[in-house]
C-alpha cells in the first residue's frame, strides 16, 4: 500500500473496509497465468493494483506520496470529470414533479391521469381497502373482480378509457400497482406483475352482450367510487355481493313506458321540423308501432340489423299513407323524420368517436362499424316502404325542408320532450332525468340562435351545441361523482339528423343520387360534429377545473399514443 500519514490522519479499519478485489475468507489467491493463453480469474487484481497483508489494495506506479494522493473522498469527483462537459443526468436537477392527487377529486381524473403516465413515474400504490390478511387479497379475485366491474360499464356503453380507468381504479384500491388492463369492443384483459422476477398473472373477459341501461350504469360507478374512497371500507366479499345486486336488479321502467317514451320522442321530434299536433300524433303511433315490432324480433331472437330494419318501416308507411290522402295539412316528411329521429344511433356514434380522439382506435373502429350496421339497416327499412310507396303513386317531395323558425318556444318545448323521452329510453335514473332535459333545451336553443337567426352553417351551430352539452354534462357528472353519459347523451337528441338523413334517403329512392348523397353527406358531417363537439366540451372541463392538487400544470396529460410519435 502506498505510504500514508500519521495513525490519526487514517481512518479505521473496519470489517467492510475491504477491497472489492479481496478474495474471500478461505480462499486462497490463485496464481496469474500469462495473459495470452487464459482468462483473467475474477479474483484476480487489475494490472497496476498492490495489496498489502490486511487485504488492502492501492494503485501503484506513483511510488510514495501523500495521504492525498491516494486516499480521497467519496464526495470527490473523478480526475477527469468536468463539470463544463458533464454528461447529461438522467434526473433532473430540480428533480421528476410528483403528481399529488387528492381525494377531492373524481376517481376518473386520477386514474386517467395515471393511465397516461409512464410506468416508471407513476406514484407507488397505496392499499386504500384494507384486509385482515397480511397478505392481502388472493391477486386472481381482484383481478375478476375489476374484469366483471369493466364488463358491466362496456356493455353499457362508456367509453375505452373510462373503462380502463375503472379497471385500473379498483386494482390500486387493493394494492396492485403493477397492473395494465386492455379494453377492445368485445374483450377486456387486464395483466399484474407482482414484482420484476414474477410471472405476470392475466386474466380476461368476453363482453357478449349490450344493453342500454344508464341506471346500473351509475350504480357501477359509485361502487367504483366507494372502493377507491378512503373513507369506504369494502371487502372483495361485500363488492362481490353489491355487483351481483347491481347485475339482478330490475330495469326502473316497464315496457309499454319504453314504447311510449318513443311515441313522445318521434312526436318531438316531428314538432321540431315543423309539424303540428295531428303529424305529433301520427308520428308517435308509428313509432310506438315500429318499437313493438322491434321487441317482437329481439323476442325471436333476431339480429338486431333486422330490429332497426323493422322498426323503421311503420313510421315510413305512415308518412307515405297521409301522401296518399293528398292532404295539404299534414307533412309526411315531418312523420318520416320524427321516426328516423327515435332509431338514430346516438348513443353509439358519440362513444365510437370519443374512443377514436383518446387514442382507441380497435374500439373505435368497432363501435363505428356498429353504427354503420345500424344505419344500413334503417336505410333499408324506409328504402323498402319509399319504394313501394313510389309504385302506388306517392307524391313524396324532397324538396320540402325545415318549416320557418316561428314558433321558437313550442320548439324549445319539444326540444326538451325528446330529451325527456331519450333518457327513459337510455333507463336514466329518476334524479338525473331533469337535468338532461334542460340540458337538451339549451342545445336546441343554441342550435336555433346560431343556425336560424344567426344564419351560420347548421354544421357548426350543431358543434357548438354540442360542445355546450359536453361541457355542462361534464359539470354535472363532476358534481355527482357519476359518469357524463347520462348528462350528455339524451341531450344531444334534439341535435341529431333525422331530416338530412330523410331526404337523402328520399332522394336514393327517387334515382335523384347527388341530391340524396348531398344529404346523406350533411347528416355524417351533423352526426360527426355532434361526437366531436360532445368530446371536445368534456375536454374544455378537464382542461380549465384540473385535478386539484396536481403539480406542475400538467394535471391530466395528453395521450402521447395520438400523436403519430
Amino acid at each position: 500500500m502506498a505510504e500514508s500519514g500519521g495513525p490519526e490522519d487514517q481512518k479505521p479499519q473496519s470489517d467492510e473496509a475491504r477491497s472489492a478485489f479481496a478474495p474471500p475468507a478461505g480462499t486462497s489467491q490463485p496464481a496469474s497465468p500469462p495473459e495470452e493463453d487464459h482468462p483473467t480469474s475474477e479474483f484476480a487484481l487489475p494490472t497496476g493494483v498492490h495489496q498489502d497483508q490486511n487485504g488492502q489494495s492501492s494503485a501503484g506506479g506513483s511510488g510514495g506520496g501523500s495521504n492525498s494522493d491516494t486516499l480521497s473522498s467519496a464526495f470527490t469527483p473523478p480526475a477527469t470529470y468536468r463539470a463544463q462537459q458533464s454528461p447529461p443526468a438522467f434526473t433532473p436537477a430540480q428533480g421528476i414533479p410528483m403528481v399529488r392527487l387528492t381525494k377531492e377529486a373524481p376517481w376518473q381524473d386520477r386514474m386517467r391521469t395515471m393511465l397516461r403516465m409512464p410506468v416508471t413515474e407513476r406514484p407507488a400504490t397505496e392499499a386504500i381497502q384494507r384486509t385482515d390478511d397480511e397478505t392481502g387479497p388472493a391477486v386472481p379475485r381482484v383481478l375478476d373482480l375489476t374484469l366483471r366491474i369493466g364488463e358491466l360499464l362496456l356493455a353499457g356503453g362508456e367509453g375505452a378509457e373510462d373503462v380502463e380507468a375503472a379497471m385500473f381504479a379498483v386494482t390500486r384500491s387493493y394494492g396492485l400497482d403493477r397492473s395494465e388492463p386492455t379494453v377492445t369492443f368485445t374483450l377486456l384483459s387486464i395483466s399484474h406483475q407482482p414484482s420484476l422476477v414474477d410471472d405476470p398473472v392475466t386474466a380476461s373477459r368476453t363482453v357478449r352482450r349490450r344493453g342500454t341501461d344508464y341506471t346500473r350504469l351509475a350504480a357501477v360507478f359509485r361502487l367504483v367510487d366507494d372502493i377507491t374512497t378512503t373513507d369506504t371500507e369494502i371487502s372483495l366479499e361485500e363488492a362481490y355481493r353489491r355487483l351481483a345486486e347491481i347485475r339482478r336488479n330490475r330495469h326502473p321502467y316497464p315496457g309499454w313506458v319504453l314504447t311510449a317514451a318513443a311515441g313522445l320522442l318521434a312526436g318531438s321530434a316531428s314538432v321540431l321540423v315543423g309539424g303540428g299536433f295531428l303529424v305529433f300524433v301520427v308520428a308517435a303511433a308509428g313509432a310506438m308501432l315500429g318499437d313493438r315490432l322491434a321487441w317482437l324480433c329481439a323476442g325471436r331472437g333476431l339480429p338486431e340489423f333486422y330490429q332497426f330494419t323493422v322498426a323503421a318501416m311503420p313510421p315510413a308507411a305512415m308518412g307515405v299513407a297521409l301522401t296518399l290522402t293528398h292532404s295539404t295539412d299534414i307533412r309526411p316528411s315531418a312523420v318520416i323524420t320524427g321516426g328516423l329521429f327515435a332509431l338514430l344511433p346516438g348513443r353509439a356514434l358519440v362513444a365510437g368517436v370519443q374512443d377514436g380522439l383518446t387514442g382507441y382506435y380497435i374500439t373505435a373502429s368497432a363501435r363505428l362499424l356498429e353504427v354503420m350496421y345500424f344505419f344500413i339497416g334503417i336505410v333499408a327499412g324506409v328504402l323498402i316502404v319509399l319504394y313501394l310507396g313510389l309504385q302506388l303513386g306517392a307524391q313524396l317531395n324532397p324538396e320540402a325542408r325545415f318549416s320557418p323558425y316561428n314558433e321558437p318556444v313550442v320548439q324549445i318545448l319539444a326540444s326538451m320532450a325528446l330529451s325527456l323521452a331519450f333518457a327513459v329510453l337510455l333507463q336514466q335514473e329518476r334524479s338525473t332525468v331533469l337535468a338532461v332535459t334542460l340540458n337538451g333545451g339549451v342545445a336546441w336553443i343554441i342550435f336555433g340562435a346560431m343556425a336560424r337567426t344567426g344564419g351560420i352553417s347548421p354544421v357548426a351551430a350543431t358543434a357548438v351545441a354540442a360542445g355546450l352539452v359536453g361541457l355542462f354534462g361534464q359539470l354535472f357528472s363532476r358534481y355527482r361523482f357519476h359518469s357524463s353519459l347520462p348528462y350528455i347523451t339524451a341531450a344531444i337528441g334534439p341535435l341529431l339528423p333525422g331530416s338530412a338523413t330523410y331526404f337523402g334517403l328520399l332522394g336514393v329512392a327517387q334515382n335523384e343520387l347527388d341530391t340524396g348523397l348531398a344529404s346523406l353527406s350533411t347528416a355524417v358531417a351533423t352526426a360527426l360534429a355532434i361526437a366531436i363537439g360532445v368530446n371536445l366540451g368534456s375536454e374544455i372541463s378537464r382542461l380549465f377545473m384540473g385535478v386539484p392538487g396536481a403539480v406542475g400544470g400538467a394535471s391530466r396529460r395528453a395521450a402521447k399514443r395520438t400523436r403519430g410519435f
